[in-house]
């Protein structure tokens, strides 16, 4: 809940809730809430509990909303509300979770592809890329636990009561509220993550892995560099806003690995309908075409900083502390030498 200071001269006397809404009040369909929750899984709304969507709903078929996987290849199957969620939300998301349930890996991947458009695309190196797993899972080890979570703008007795009950009886589910608040005409969208809000405040400066394209680009790091730019492109162009000024980037070349820090500056530029960009002032030796590519391994960073990161997105989630951001910075200067 959001609350508005009230104050008497120069004193905070009290506090006042902000009324919020949701996406049915702005004439927005269950399918808007589906897509900007599947889009947004990985990189903003559940920092540190990584997900990999692998399928939407189909129009006029019996299906939850999102199923996804995390690291350990368990099925986690969302059911969404645009506005208040009751029990019988609960009643969905358990229909669709004994039918999910069932699902071997052969279905899984079947889904999947049709999910990212490939016939030939595997559900097993998906899933190692994304997880930076050491070794595949076995396809026998996929979908042995499915877990429950329904987002909704409130939750009425029902519900609470519904979900309190499976839980003690051992049902891994969960409610998630979102809400939408209308201030000086602008729309802001509030999101809570399990199993308590922990997301770092936007303002804080934090360190960011951003990858520099190769899939598609070959060169796409020399422009980046050259140009002293952190870009994005196409449909990923969205996460040059994901930066702030003052964030610490690292430049994360694909085979590779970390080839150089920088600090973000300014506003985001808007060239044409492809490319993203923020100007950076560079912490680290920048490489040149003329000489051997330096870079600090992937598993070298995962080691120093004691984490492991969604290296198949254009954001590496998690984000880092501006200590961490920092520390890696030192390291890496050491390192590249």
């Amino acid at each position: 809940m959001l609350y508005k200071l009230v104050r008497d001269n120069d004193e905070i006397s009290g506090i006042e809730p902000v009324e919020f809404k949701d996406l049915s009040s702005f004439g927005k369909l269950e399918k808007d809430l589906e897509n900007l929750i599947a889009n947004n899984i990985l990189e903003l709304l559940f920092e540190d509990a990584k997900l990999m969507p692998i399928f939407q709903e189909r129009s006029y078929q019996a299906e939850a909303d999102i199923y996804a996987l995390n690291e350990n290849g368990e099925l986690v199957i969302f059911e969404l509300k645009r506005s208040s969620a009751d029990a019988g939300a609960v009643q969905q998301a358990l229909r669709y979770a004994e039918h999910a349930g069932q699902w071997t890996y052969q279905k899984l991947e079947s889904k999947y592809r049709q999910y990212v458009k490939d016939e030939n695309k595997s559900l097993v190196d998906a899933h190692l890329e994304a997880f930076e797993l050491e070794h595949k899972l076995e396809p026998k080890e996929f979908n042995q636990k499915q877990h429950l979570i329904i987002i909704g703008s409130a939750a009425d007795e029902t519900l609470i009561s519904s979900v309190d009950y499976w839980k003690k009886n051992g049902l891994n589910i969960d409610f998630l509220p979102y809400r939408i608040y209308e201030l000086a005409g602008e729309k802001y969208f509030e999101f809570f993550a399990p199993p308590y809000d922990k997301h770092k405040n936007p303002a804080d400066v934090k360190g960011v892995l951003f990858d520099t394209n190769r899939t598609y680009d070959e060169d796409g790091i020399w422009h980046m560099l050259e140009n002293k730019r952190l870009e994005a492109y196409g449909d990923a162009k969205r996460f040059a806003s994901h930066v702030n000024e003052g964030d610490i980037v690292f430049f994360s070349h694909k085979w590779c690995g970390v080839v150089a820090a920088a600090r973000v500056k300014g506003k985001v530029f808007k060239p044409d309908n492809y490319t993203w960009y923020r100007e950076v002032e560079f912490l680290t030796s920048v490489p040149s075409r003329a000489d051997e590519l330096a870079y600090m391994p992937f598993s070298k960073v995962s080691e120093f900083l004691g984490k492991s990161f969604f290296w198949a997105r254009t954001i590496k989630v998690p984000y880092l502390t501006k200590a961490e951001a920092l520390a890696l910075v030192a390291e890496l200067k050491s390192y590249l030498k």
